[in-house]
C-alpha cells in the first residue's frame, strides 16, 4: 500500500481530504503544519506529498525547499493545494519543483487523478533508472580488458575496508565470500601447524589480490590474513569476480598468469626454507621484507622476530643469533625491535 503525506492546517479540510485518499486505497499520514510535515516526510519517506501553501510555522514553499535539499526526500512527488489561483503563484510553485498544483476547492476525481498520475510517473522513472543502472553495471564488467582495468573496477565498485596493524582480516576456516585488492599496506598470510606454531605462508603488498579459493566449490579460506601495518583494502564478492572472469577471456588469462607466478614464488620460498642454510634463509627473508614493505636499503623495517622466523622457516632463537652475527659483520644495524640494512649487497651474497 502506497503512503500519502497530507500537510494541511485546516482541520476540516485535512480530515475530509485524508478520508478521500484512504477510501481510494492509500495509507495516509497527516501533519497540521509545515514544520511537522517536514519531520514526518524525513521519518516515513512517503510515496507522495500533498501540501497546502498558506500554513503557520513553515509554509508550503518552505516545505518543498527543505525536502528538495534533503537527499532522502528530494525525489518524492509533490503536489501543492492552495486557494491561490493567480498564475504567478502557480508558476512559482512549479518553478520550485512541484509536480502539480491544485486550487481549492477541488473535485475528488481531480485530486485522485493527480495523485495516481504522479505516482505512476515516479514509478516509471524509478524503473528506467534501475534499468540504466543495471545496464551501466553490465557494460562496466563487460568492457574490462586487462588486470589494470579489473583493479580499477575494484576501486570504483568494491567495499572499502581499513585495518590497523595487527588486525585480523579473515581467519582460516572462515567462509570465503570476498576477494580483496590491497590499496595500501602489507598483509601476511599465515597458518598454525600441529604444534600451534604460526607459519607465514605469504606476504602480500599493495596492488596485490588476496583471498582466493575455489570459484566452483564453497571452500573456506585456507589461511588466515593479518595486517602487518595499517592497511586499506577494497573487496568484491567472489561471485562478482567469477562473473567478470567468465565474461572476459583476456582477464582470465592474465589472472591465470598471476596465480601461476604466485605459485612459483611460494615454491621458491619453500625450496629456500627446505635447503638453504640458516644464514641464507635469514638474509633472504630480510631482503624479502624490504622489497614487500617498499623500503630503501638504509631505512628501518619494523617487523617482529617471530614473523621473520616464520617466513624463513627457522626457530626464533636461531634467527636472533643469526641477526646478531649479521650485526657483527656490519650487514645490518639493530635498533631496538627494528632492523636497518647497512650493506644489502653483502646480504644477497650470504650462503
Amino acid at each position: 500500500m502506497k503512503t500519502v503525506l497530507l500537510i494541511e492546517d485546516d482541520i476540516a479540510l485535512r480530515e475530509n481530504t485524508a478520508e478521500l485518499i484512504e477510501l481510494a486505497g492509500y495509507n495516509v499520514i497527516i501533519a497540521q503544519n509545515g514544520k511537522i510535515g517536514i519531520d514526518l516526510a524525513k521519518q516515513n519517506i512517503p510515496n507522495i506529498i500533498v501540501c497546502d501553501i498558506m500554513m503557520p510555522e513553515v509554509d508550503g514553499y518552505g516545505v518543498l525547499e527543505a525536502l528538495t535539499n534533503t537527499p532522502e526526500t528530494n525525489q518524492i512527488p509533490f503536489i501543492f493545494l492552495s486557494a491561490k489561483t493567480e498564475h504567478k503563484e502557480i508558476r512559482m510553485g512549479m518553478d520550485m519543483g512541484a509536480d502539480d498544483y491544485l486550487t481549492k476547492p477541488f473535485e475528488e476525481d481531480e485530486l485522485m487523478s493527480a495523485i495516481e498520475s504522479r505516482l505512476a510517473k515516479a514509478e516509471l522513472i524509478s524503473s528506467l533508472f534501475k534499468e540504466q543502472s543495471n545496464s551501466n553495471s553490465k557494460e562496466n564488467t563487460d568492457s574490462l580488458r586487462n588486470l589494470n582495468e579489473l583493479k580499477n573496477f575494484f576501486d570504483d565498485n568494491g567495499e572499502e575496508l581499513n585495518f590497523k596493524k595487527g588486525e585480523l582480516i579473515y581467519a582460516e576456516g572462515d567462509h570465503s565470500n570476498k576477494v580483496y585488492l590491497i590499496s595500501s599496506g602489507v598483509i601476511k598470510g599465515h597458518k598454525m601447524d600441529e604444534s600451534g606454531k604460526q607459519l607465514i605462508t605469504a606476504l602480500y603488498e599493495a596492488d596485490s589480490f588476496l583471498g582466493f579459493t575455489s570459484f566452483v566449490d564453497n571452500i573456506p579460506y585456507q589461511e588466515s590474513a593479518t595486517a602487518i601495518e595499517d592497511t586499506q583494502l577494497t573487496a568484491i564478492t567472489k561471485n562478482s569476480l567469477k562473473d567478470i572472469l567468465e565474461k572476459n577471456k583476456n582477464i582470465s588469462i592474465e589472472f591465470m598468469g598471476l596465480l601461476t607466478n604466485n605459485l612459483s614464488v611460494i615454491k621458491d620460498q619453500l625450496l629456500q626454507m627446505a635447503y638453504s642454510s640458516v644464514r641464507k634463509k635469514t638474509a633472504q627473508t630480510i631482503i624479502q621484507f624490504v622489497e614487500v614493505l617498499n623500503k630503501k636499503p638504509n631505512e628501518t623495517i619494523k617487523i617482529s622476530r617471530n614473523d621473520l622466523a616464520s617466513v624463513a622457516g627457522i626457530a626464533t632463537e636461531s634467527l636472533i643469533r643469526t641477526l646478531s652475527s649479521f650485526k657483527k659483520d656490519g650487514y645490518i644495524a639493530i635498533e631496538g625491535r627494528n632492523i636497518r640494512i647497512i650493506d644489502i649487497e653483502k646480504l644477497k651474497l650470504v650462503d
